[in-house]
C-alpha cells in the first residue's frame, strides 16, 4: 500500500495508554498503513472544566479523520461530567454498537465453546440521552426517548450485517410487556422489518429471560439486536461467558464516522503494572483495519493473535494453571502477538476477510406518512406533601379545577393509581401525576391546558411539568395508569 490513511487516536486514562501501545507496536509490525492524530481524551479534560471530556480542537479531528481508535477513560465522580462514550456516539451519529462475543475454547476457559453471537446495540437514544431531573423532594427522573427513525435504522442494520456476514438468525430484546410504547415500538418495527428478510430467523424474547438464556446458553444465539441500555449489558455478560471481557471489542458505525474501541473500563486499579489485557481494544482496531480497507492487514494480526492464545501466552484474567503455557504482562502479550505475524491458529478457525467486507452498509429510511395528531388530555405533575399525603385530600381539590370541561380524571403516585377508589395500602410519594381530560374525550386546545395550570396555581398546588396527551389517527399515544 503507497498511501497511508489518518486516523484520530486517543490513549485514554487508566490502563488505556498502555493497552494503546500494544495495539499500535503489533498493527505497526503487522505493516498497517497508519498516521495518527493524537488527542487528549478523559480525566484531564474532564479536570479542565470541559464537562464533555474532549476539547473542540478533538472533534475537529474526528471530523477531518472520521476514524477514531479510542483507549477507555476515567469519567470523574460527582455531577456536571457527561459520558464521553454517550457524546461522542451522539454528536458523531454512531448509531450502531458492533460487539461480537466468540468462544475461543478451548485456549480460554469457558462453559460455552459453541458461542458464536453477535451484539447490535442501538447506540443513540434510550436512557442514555442523559436527560434527568430532580421534580421533588423525594422523587428523581430519567427520561427515556425512543424514536421510530432511530429504532429503525439498528434493527435494519442488524439484518443488514447477518444478512453480509451469511448469519442465519437475528432476535430482538426488549422489555415491552412494561414499557408498551417505547419498548413496543422497537419490538414492532422488528417484527416490520423482518418480513423483508425471509431468508434469515427472527424471533424475540423479554430482556430479563434473554439475558438469562446468555448466561445460561449463550450458543443459541446469533445476532440480537436491543435497545442501548440493554445492549451495555447483555454484551458485558456475553463478553464475561465466553472468557473475559477483556476480550471484547466493539465498533460504533454512523454514516460517515466510526469509532473502534475496548468495551471494558480504564481499571485504574492495575493501571502502569503490566498487567492489563490488549486484547479488547487490539480486536477493536482488527475491525477498524477492516473497516478503513486493509483486510490483509486485519487477517494477519487477528491470526497472530488466536495463535498466541492457541500457544497458551495469556495475561492474568485468561491464565488458568494447566490450560495456560506462559503467564505474561501487557507488554510481553503484545510482543508473542507480534512473533506469531504471519502464522495461522491451527485448532481455531482463521480469520478470513476480503474487500467485501470493507463495504459500509447503508441504511435508507422508508417514508413515513405523517399521522393526525390530537391533544385529547395532560398529565400535571404536583409536588405535593400535606395531610399525610391523603390521596383524596389532593384529589378534592384538584376536582375544582375545570376548564371548558377539562377536568381531573385520576391521580397516580409512582405510576399507580391512587384516586378516586386508591388502595389504602399504596404507598405515597410527594410526586402526583394528576390526569386531567373531558368526559367526551374531544380534543383539547394549548389555551385549555394554560388556563387549566392557571386554576391548579390559584387552588394552591405546585405542578412541576405536564405532559400532553395526544392521539395519532386516533390511536392513544400514552400508557393508561396502573388500575385505570
Amino acid at each position: 500500500m503507497s498511501s497511508k490513511t489518518k486516523i484520530t487516536v486517543a490513549y485514554g486514562d487508566g490502563i488505556g495508554p498502555e493497552i494503546m501501545q500494544a495495539t499500535l507496536d503489533i498493527l505497526e509490525a503487522a505493516g498497517a498503513q497508519l498516521e495518527y492524530d493524537v488527542i487528549e481524551i478523559g480525566e484531564k479534560v474532564y479536570l479542565k472544566g470541559i464537562s464533555s471530556g474532549m476539547e473542540p480542537k478533538a472533534f475537529q479531528s474526528l471530523r477531518d479523520t472520521k476514524v477514531f481508535l479510542k483507549s477507555p477513560i476515567t469519567t470523574p465522580q460527582g455531577g456536571g461530567f457527561k459520558s464521553l462514550n454517550v457524546t461522542t456516539r451522539k454528536s458523531f451519529g454512531l448509531f450502531a454498537n458492533v460487539r461480537p462475543c466468540k468462544a475461543y475454547h478451548p485456549f480460554v476457559k469457558t462453559h460455552f465453546p459453541k458461542t458464536d453471537m453477535v451484539i447490535i446495540r442501538e447506540n443513540e437514544e434510550d436512557l442514555y440521552a442523559g436527560i434527568e431531573h430532580r421534580q421533588t423532594e423525594e422523587v428523581y427522573q430519567t427520561l427515556k426517548l425512543i424514536s421510530q427513525p432511530g429504532s429503525e435504522k439498528i434493527v435494519r442494520y442488524a439484518f443488514e450485517y447477518a444478512k453480509k456476514y451469511g448469519r442465519k438468525k437475528v432476535t430482538c430484546m426488549t422489555k415491552d410487556n412494561i414499557m408498551k410504547l417505547a419498548d413496543g415500538l422497537f419490538h414492532k418495527t422488528f417484527d416490520e422489518i423482518a418480513k423483508e428478510y425471509p431468508e434469515i430467523e427472527t424471533d424475540h424474547k423479554i430482556i430479563d429471560i434473554g439475558s438469562a438464556l446468555i448466561a445460561e446458553r449463550p450458543e443459541i444465539f446469533d445476532v440480537i439486536v436491543t435497545l442501548n441500555l440493554y445492549g451495555d449489558i447483555i454484551s458485558d455478560i456475553a463478553a464475561q461467558v465466553t472468557g473475559s471481557v477483556g476480550l471484547g471489542g466493539s465498533a460504533n458505525v454512523g454514516a460517515e464516522v466510526a469509532m473502534f474501541e475496548a468495551i471494558h473500563g480504564s481499571a485504574p486499579d492495575i493501571a502502569g503494572m503490566d498487567m492489563a489485557n490488549p486484547s479488547g481494544l487490539l480486536n477493536g482496531a482488527i475491525s477498524m483495519l477492516v473497516h478503513i480497507g486493509q483486510p490483509e492487514v486485519a487477517e494477519k494480526v487477528a491470526n497472530a493473535w488466536m495463535k498466541t492464545l492457541e500457544d497458551g501466552i495469556h495475561t492474568g484474567d485468561i491464565y488458568q494453571e494447566g490450560l495456560s503455557s506462559q503467564k505474561v504482562g501487557t507488554k510481553a502479550f503484545a510482543q508473542a502477538v507480534i512473533d506469531r505475524l504471519g502464522q495461522v491458529p491451527v485448532n481455531m478457525v482463521p480469520a478470513k476477510f476480503d474487500k467485501s467486507d470493507t463495504t459500509p452498509i447503508n441504511i435508507k429510511l422508508r417514508p413515513v406518512t405523517k399521522a393526525k395528531k390530537e391533544l385529547v388530555g395532560v398529565d400535571v405533575f404536583i409536588d405535593w406533601d400535606e395531610v399525610g399525603r391523603n390521596p383524596d385530600v389532593i384529589g378534592e381539590g384538584l376536582r375544582k379545577a375545570n376548564a371548558n370541561g377539562l377536568q381531573l380524571h385520576l391521580i397516580t403516585n409512582r405510576g399507580v393509581k391512587v384516586f378516586p377508589e386508591g388502595q389504602p395500602e399504596t404507598f405515597c410519594t410527594d410526586h402526583w401525576r394528576c390526569r386531567f381530560k373531558t368526559d367526551d374525550q374531544r380534543a383539547i386546545s394549548h389555551d385549555d391546558v394554560l388556563e387549566l395550570l392557571k386554576q391548579i396555581k390559584a387552588l394552591g398546588f405546585d405542578f412541576i411539568k405536564t405532559e400532553h396527551l395526544y392521539t395519532f389517527d386516533g390511536v392513544r399515544g400514552y400508557s393508561l395508569a396502573q388500575g385505570e
